[in-house]
């Protein structure tokens, strides 16, 4: 949803390059390349143009990166699923390696050989790291640049993974601490008790070492010290020390009753995600769902709390100002499924995000997240439709007859409660959340800043795309099969192509959006580029993943022997007539039917007004003639 606008024919190639807002950067606006030379505050900057030398004011939403030129071997804006295991846990030293030197806009040379010293790794090879880091901004530009290197190489089959994963939860990661070379044999005698191929010692010591280091200590008997290492102390969260080091995540179902569109009768509660800037208690994104909290809904947050949300106020008629965006250091979550996702997990590092989890059943780990979650459960004390916990509340009153809000008009509601959330007096700060983060960020007369405008995505659909779930399947004759069966001419190339390495069929990744399965993108790994590619059956509508559940469902209730697309697509829209027949009957129906009217918006982070003509991805301006010695080629690396 989104970015589906575009056509099938159309390939899309990702970009994830940054606008850089600080002193000096280099950025493009209309035809012209500008050095920035001033950063006024989160609307203007001031720019000198390259080839007149004249200053100008440039509003920051119009923004442009200057195009980089595409070096040979460099994996940046590849789909992070198509990397293997042992080149994406190097890519993930490498990224440990330069880290500490990336909040500095000038690097000594002192402090990069001694990084280098510390790793044993060459001055100039770090500098190249970092530079390459710097370029593109994501940890795919560190994966290693191999002669004859293809994807896939270095992965681990999914039966083998699956071995390895249960041989490190259950023999590696305990207080016998047994060796690494143990565990390699342990689970190669797995592997062929299961005649399943087992992986290279490699890979098998890259997944160790790919181990986060606080699951490592605490498998391994050290407990105590990772608790001092990792665990916050009341009334303090290491590490939040400056805005977007640190983001809170979480979800919670609302205490007020909605109204569907067409009735205006009560069709139930609704659930918000949240993420907010533990340093200044700022709120950075949300997603607000009639479905239960799943990944889908990680996913929209994540992007909504990275991107700016200019457009976002417009769509929803808000006035007002919300000058967050930018990625955070640390993200931090409960232990759900949802946030713990593979794909998560990958496209956050990539982003150069850690992901962190607070414990079972500690509640302190998520005070700020849970905090505000209780202050919004307070602004709804005054709003019809209002539901209760405790009976002395509920007596006299019936939440479902006073209902007046539809799904869109409390959004809207929201986010001006959120806007002034940001602007109101925090007791814990002294301060408003908006003032703390504007001192964070620009300082005042008793602080300098401690971080500079965080940059400014080019390309939100990459972005979104990103956190999507990705699959990987091989490509028939038919196309390819994820539920139902897809296929474009973007997939003929590769129907029935063999994996050159193993001699298997290949298998290709794909990503989809839940909320709507009639179609998919296809990540070709020649092109570079996704494709589009629909539902083979065009007549097919666009349904979520959980309208063709119900509908296989039904069908397998009733005895069907071969369930095919046809009877899943009738069975769809029947229950969508069924549920609009008796929506003004019941709210679990007015409540189905509501769902598939939000979900057919197709209203996301990366697109906040799909009615309004496509908005096309941000291009990136090819000014690189005009910056003389800005842009140089990166070198090779090993």
């Amino acid at each position: 949803m989104g970015d589906d606008t575009k056509d099938v024919t159309t390939p899309y190639e990702p970009n994830r390059l940054d606008v850089p807002i600080e002193v000096g950067a280099v950025v493009a606006h209309g035809d012209s390349a500008y050095r920035i030379s001033q950063v006024l505050d989160f609307r203007t900057v001031v720019g000198i143009d390259l080839e007149s030398g004249r200053a100008a004011a440039l509003p920051i939403g119009a923004l442009k990166a200057v195009k980089r030129e595409r070096v040979e071997g460099l994996y940046a804006n590849y789909d992070m699923a198509v990397i293997g295991s042992e080149d994406w846990a190097e890519a993930k030293r490498r990224y440990q390696i330069i880290e500490p030197l990336l909040g500095s806009v000038v690097v000594g040379r002192a402090e990069v050989k001694a990084r280098g010293v510390e790793f044993g790794v060459d001055t100039a090879t770090v500098y190249r790291w970092l530079d390459r880091y710097k370029q593109w901004g994501e940890l795919l530009a560190l994966i290693p640049r191999k002669r004859g290197w293809k994807e896939g190489n270095s992965r681990i089959s999914d039966a083998a993974g699956q071995i390895v994963e249960e041989v490190i939860l259950n023999y590696y990661l305990q207080r016998h601490r047994p060796t690494v070379p143990k565990t390699i044999e342990r689970i190669k005698e797995a592997c062929e008790a299961q005649n399943i191929t087992p992986p290279g010692n490699t890979a098998i010591r890259a997944r160790l070492k790919g181990i986060p280091d606080k699951d490592y200590l605490r498998g391994r008997g050290f407990a105590e010290k990772a608790r001092n290492k990792y665990n916050p102390t009341p009334g303090s969260f290491p590490g939040a020390d400056y805005p977007l080091a640190l983001v809170q995540i979480d979800h919670t179902p609302m205490d007020i009753l909605l109204v569907d569109d067409v009735h205006r009768r009560s069709i139930g509660r609704v659930w918000i995600t949240f993420a907010i800037d533990v340093y200044s208690r700022m709120i950075t994104g949300y997603y607000l769902a009639l479905d239960a909290p799943a990944g889908i809904s990680v996913a929209m947050c994540v992007a909504h709390s990275i991107l700016p949300k200019e457009e976002w106020l417009t769509a929803h008629g808000v006035n007002g100002e919300w000058p967050v965006w930018g990625k955070p250091k640390i993200l931090h979550a409960d232990n759900g499924a949802d946030f713990q996702s593979e794909d998560v997990v990958k496209s956050c590092s990539n982003y150069g995000i850690e992901n962190r989890f607070r414990p079972v059943k500690r509640p302190r780990y998520g005070a700020h997240i849970e905090r505000l979650m209780g202050t919004f459960a307070q602004t709804l004390k005054d709003m019809p439709g209002r539901t209760y916990s405790k009976k002395e509340d509920r007596d006299g009153y019936d939440s479902e007859k006073h209902a007046a809000l539809t799904f869109d008009e409390f959004e809207t509601w929201l986010i001006r409660e959120i806007l002034i959330y940001n602007e109101s007096y925090h007791s814990k700060i002294y301060m408003s959340p908006s003032r703390k983060w504007h001192i964070g960020i620009f300082g005042n007369a008793d602080q300098d800043p401690l971080v500079g405008v965080p940059q400014r995505p080019t390309d939100p659909f990459t972005l979104q795309r990103d956190f999507l779930p990705a699959f990987e399947r091989t490509v028939q004759h038919y196309g390819v099969q994820i539920d139902v069966f897809y296929y474009s001419e973007a997939l003929r190339p590769w129907i029935n192509a063999i994996d050159n390495v193993s001699g298997k069929a290949r298998t290709f990744v794909f990503r989809r959006d839940p909320r709507d399965i009639s179609f998919i993108w296809f990540f070709d790994p020649v092109l570079k580029q996704y494709f589009k590619v629909p539902v083979s059956n065009q007549s097919f509508p666009a349904a979520s993943v959980w309208e063709f559940r119900a509908a296989k469902k039904r069908a397998i209730d009733e005895g069907h022997a071969n369930i095919n697309e046809l009877l899943i697509k009738r069975y769809i829209l029947e229950n969508r007539e069924l549920v609009a027949k008796s929506e003004a009957q019941t709210a679990k129906t007015r409540r189905q039917a509501q769902r598939h009217r939000v979900h057919a918006k197709g209203k996301t982070p990366a697109q906040p007004n799909p009615q309004l003509p496509k908005i096309a991805p941000a291009p990136v301006n090819d000014l690189a003639n005009l910056i003389d010695g800005d842009l140089d080629d990166f070198g090779d690396i090993a």
